[in-house]
């Protein structure tokens, strides 16, 4: 029997704050919540921006918070966007023949061009004459075209919350959201790892853009251009399977599967429909999955900015041009299936864990929802990379069609939302609202509520669709779904005659909504979208599965799981982070394997790899058809 994938854990950060707890999603609707809710979430915001306890309750405190959230004019922590540091070309010439000039001995190359005459002055000193002119690089600065990005609060320094040894800043938010969705598990890792065998677990994480800051290959490709030094670990750390690669090593001591994918701006569901095949099948029975992507750098913008992708500052204020605005309207600048000019680049790091059912009953592990089906197609021939195509049409299809096939075609036109992929693009708001609209149609829903949350959050490349899957996971505990908060109308090019496109919240009654459809869609036909079902509807399939005598059993078990996970919250809102990081640990050598026949023992796990396999290619052999 197929096993379900059920969602027991859930963290990370982005510019809305921190994942775990529902609080990133709060951010987003926190004009909408209770009094209560949204104190709980100013608390957590102050905890990971570094203000004191009491700024939480305190009005204007609360006004910085807000606006330093979400997206915004990229502040001078992360770059100035005036004085953005490049190298200007120059041709020079001398003013009447030769051109000269003195330099240190020691500062010339090792072969000397042609043209160049030198003559020692002495004292490590020489002159050198240029016929003919040169051409220089000049170390100088520019504004750049984009001042708008997705940024994490305010204060917040993954760097500071463990030894990170100059790593690049992906890898520093991968270890940040690692740790986030274990602490919020409410169970002890240990207590996983001694009931299940070691190659049972899988770690599914990536990033789609690498990482491209100074200490990945950032400086492995500009370090010898801007006359430094290469470091050792700028090609290795900036390789994109290193969050997988730093979760297993640092945090997990995995001895599983470790397989990282990566499918442009869908990547995190790439990585989640390979945890979901192989808890279902089996091979897994505990799958992290994540994405960590760093993408607020003057060099991801300016390559995207080329593309002609981002909403630059001058199209923000011919978009506004009637407003008169002396600079955009930064907090505006994502504006999903209303008039736009580009996306908006964030930065982000999600990740969940799963269980397989059987072991999130054994375990007592809380069920924030379930994921029985990812569907991938490409796009068929096309014109262009970057060009829409075919095959998001079928995997938005297929995944509703698989959300049907379990609580059947009259409760899906009522009992489903969508968040959809909403990148902020003229392109995007055609293409992916015909799909949406179509497929609404062909499963006969009038008004299909839509979410995107990039009008929030902007774009974080390859964790984008990992932010959509925990923002949908707080509409289920809220029973808020976001409106498009940055938008006042709707496109006229935009389809739309079956969705609820929307600038206002949404509220829905509790338990209204079974199914969630994730729709993402990346360059190069890279398409996915998620059948996510509720955490009512997961536990109804399990008592289903299982009966009432073991889901009395688990709901007993669940009590001491939700009381270790709200010890780790109350926590967070007052001091932030807790990073799980156990660097030089545990580590493993041959010595510490006991092997025989039947299977290998590891220290640290309680069971053993198993040895005794069968495979179903042996009865070939004894066919004599």
């Amino acid at each position: 029997m197929s096993k379900l994938p059920v969602i027991v854990g859930f963290g990370g950060i982005n510019p809305a704050g921190r994942s775990s707890f529902h609080h990133g999603y709060r951010r987003t609707v926190i004009d909408a919540l209770s009094p209560d809710k949204a104190a709980r979430t100013y608390r957590s915001l102050s905890a990971i921006m570094g203000l004191p306890p009491a700024a939480a309750d305190d009005e204007t405190a609360r006004r910085h918070i807000l606006d330093h959230t979400l997206i915004r004019k990229i502040e001078g922590n992360i770059f100035d966007t005036d004085q953005v540091p490049w190298n200007r070309r120059m041709a020079l010439n001398g003013a009447n023949g030769d051109l000269q000039f003195v330099t240190r001995t020691r500062d010339l190359p090792e072969t000397l061009p042609a043209g160049w005459s030198v003559v020692d002055l002495g004292s490590g000193k020489v002159s050198v004459s240029i016929h003919n002119g040169c051409d220089i690089l000049l170390p100088t600065t520019r504004k750049i075209e984009v001042s708008s990005a997705g940024q994490f609060p305010t204060g917040f320094d993954p760097a500071a919350l463990y030894a990170s040894r100059n790593h690049p800043r992906g890898l520093q938010l991968a270890i940040c959201g690692i740790s986030d969705a274990l602490n919020a598990m409410g169970i002890e890792w240990q207590a996983v790892m001694d009931r299940i065998k070691p190659d049972q677990m899988g770690v599914y994480a990536s990033s789609a853009m690498a990482q491209l800051d100074d200490n990945g290959f950032g400086g492995l490709l500009s370090a010898r251009a801007n006359g430094g030094r290469v470091s050792s670990k700028n090609l290795a750390l900036g390789l994109a399977d290193m969050p997988a690669d730093f979760v297993s090593a640092y945090v997990l001591g995995n001895v599983g599967t470790s397989s990282p994918s990566l499918g442009a701006c869908a990547t995190f569901f790439y990585n989640l429909r390979q945890a979901v095949n192989e808890i279902r099948n089996g091979s897994v029975r505990v799958a992290v999955v994540g994405v960590a992507e760093s993408g607020v750098d003057p060099r991801v913008i300016d390559g995207y900015y080329t593309m002609g992708a981002l909403a630059s500052d001058v199209e923000l204020l011919k978009l506004d041009a009637s407003k008169g605005l002396s600079e955009p309207d930064y907090r505006r600048a994502s504006r999903p299936f209303s008039s736009n000019c580009g996306f908006t680049v964030s930065e982000s790091a999600q990740f969940i864990v799963l269980f397989d059912d059987d072991l999130a009953m054994e375990l007592g592990a809380q069920i924030h929802g379930s994921v029985p089906d990812v569907f991938i197609n490409a796009d068929g021939y096309k014109k262009s990379i970057s060009s829409p195509g075919v095959g998001n049409y079928f995997t938005v299809a297929k995944a509703m069609a698989a959300a049907a096939g379990i609580i059947g075609d009259e409760a899906i036109k009522h009992r489903s939302f969508v968040q959809a992929h909403g990148t902020s693009t003229p392109q995007n708001r055609v293409s992916e609202s015909h799909i949406l609209n179509e497929v609404a149609k062909t499963f006969g829903i009038e008004k299909w509520p839509v979410a995107a949350i990039k009008a929030y959050l902007g774009h974080s490349i390859g964790a984008a669709s990992g932010d959509q899957l925990i923002a949908s996971l707080g509409v289920w505990n809220d029973n808020i779904i976001p409106g498009i908060g940055t938008i006042d109308h709707i496109a006229d090019d935009v389809h739309c005659s079956n969705l609820q496109l929307q600038k206002a919240h949404i509220e829905v009654e509790p338990d209204s909504l079974d199914v969630a459809i994730l729709n993402a869609k990346g360059f190069g036909g890279n398409n996915a979208s998620v059948s996510l079902l509720s955490p009512n509807l997961s536990k109804k399939l399990l008592q289903g599965r299982h009966g009432a005598k073991a889901w009395h059993g688990y709901m007993q078990r669940q009590e001491e799981s939700q009381a270790k996970a709200a010890v780790y919250d109350d926590k967070a809102c007052e001091t932030g982070f807790s990073a799980l990081y156990k660097f030089g640990e545990n580590v493993l050598d041959g010595e510490d394997l006991d092997m025989d026949r039947d299977g290998i023992g590891i220290k640290g796990w309680a069971s053993k790899i198993d040895l005794k396999l069968e495979s179903p290619f042996a009865k070939w052999l004894n066919n004599k058809g």
